[in-house]
């Protein structure tokens, strides 16, 4: 061991310069934030979409259109899936419970059965809502569609 291979023990020292300790640290002055102006006060936060000045692009495009804050979302479910999940896992009610086993729906959603594809067995089924061909549909095959809350 000689003094050229000495080295500070690991985390000892930073690496990041510290600003504003004088003249002589190279970082004194105006500590890097140059001259006058909102960027070089303490406390400044510039504020999101700001662009210098310039009219912010959320301002300048115009605003369209009506979000209807009221609106009631469902998750589709067609019979074609219900009759495919009957046949393979032999279930002949299907209510909401299942549906979130089966992937088909998350646990809070409103759940609409629409009548795309063929049913050719009878089935119970327990949904928020269902269209109208959907309903015709499971009743001509003897099954139920009961409207839940």
């Amino acid at each position: 061991m000689n003094l050229s291979n000495l080295r500070p023990a690991e985390g000892s020292t930073k690496s990041r310069k510290r600003v504003g300790r004088g003249p002589g640290s190279g970082k004194g002055g105006t500590s890097t934030r140059g001259h006058k102006g909102a960027q070089s006060r303490s406390g400044y936060s510039r504020k999101i979409g700001f662009e210098g000045g310039q009219m912010p692009i959320q301002r300048r495009l115009p605003k369209f259109g009506f979000k209807n804050i009221n609106r009631v979302e469902y998750t589709p479910i067609n019979l074609d899936t219900l009759a495919e999940i009957s046949q393979e896992n032999n279930i002949k009610e299907f209510n909401i419970d299942t549906l979130v086993a089966r992937g088909l729906c998350g646990k809070n959603d409103r759940v609409k059965v629409l009548g795309r594809g063929e049913l050719s067995i009878s089935i119970k089924v327990e949904a928020h809502a269902f269209s109208k061909s959907a309903k015709e549909a499971i009743e001509a095959q003897g099954g139920t569609a009961t409207v839940i809350n």
